[in-house]
């Protein structure tokens, strides 16, 4: 079984977010077999990533980085899209961290990377804000020599 998974942005701006789904569906479609899909969720890059996953066949594990993952989704919408694809999954890893902090972001991010043969990151090639942010991810793939594909436009910036 091939496993993908995604790191990325909370906010894709519009004029990238076209361009960033087609991208995915891309990377998804070009597999034969069977798909592993990992992602933690969160909105934007990782929703938009299991959303297209499981459309596409993709078995889905989802990678909860805390306890309180849910307290850190501020709109309701968000939320039940969460739960919904959450509840869709065939596993599902949560990292022993009793609250959302940037070190619990981290392992889950570093857990995806650790456990795809591919990790596609929607990522503007800035550093993190904070870590566990989508550059230091991307870095730590590197590092693993996993391959990265990274999907973002150039000269376009996240919000």
């Amino acid at each position: 079984m091939k496993r993908i998974g995604v790191t990325g942005h909370r906010s894709i701006p519009q004029e990238v977010h076209t361009h960033v789904l087609e991208e995915l569906r891309a990377a998804l479609c070009g597999h034969e077999g069977s798909l592993e899909a990992l992602s933690s969720l969160a909105v934007g890059a990782d929703q938009l990533f299991a959303d297209l996953a499981l459309a596409h066949g993709a078995e889905l594990t989802v990678v909860i980085p805390s306890g309180d993952y849910e307290a850190g989704f501020a709109d309701e919408a968000d939320l039940t899209r969460y739960r919904a694809l959450k509840a869709r999954a065939a596993r599902e890893i949560r990292m022993d961290y009793p609250h959302s902090t940037d070190e619990a972001y981290y392992a889950a991010g570093t857990y995806i990377a650790d456990h795809c043969d591919r990790l596609l990151a929607v990522w503007d090639g800035l550093p993190a804000r904070g870590l566990g942010g989508t550059g230091d991810i991307v870095t730590y793939a590197r590092r693993l020599g996993r391959p990265v594909t990274v999907i973002w436009r150039d000269g376009v910036e996240r919000g």
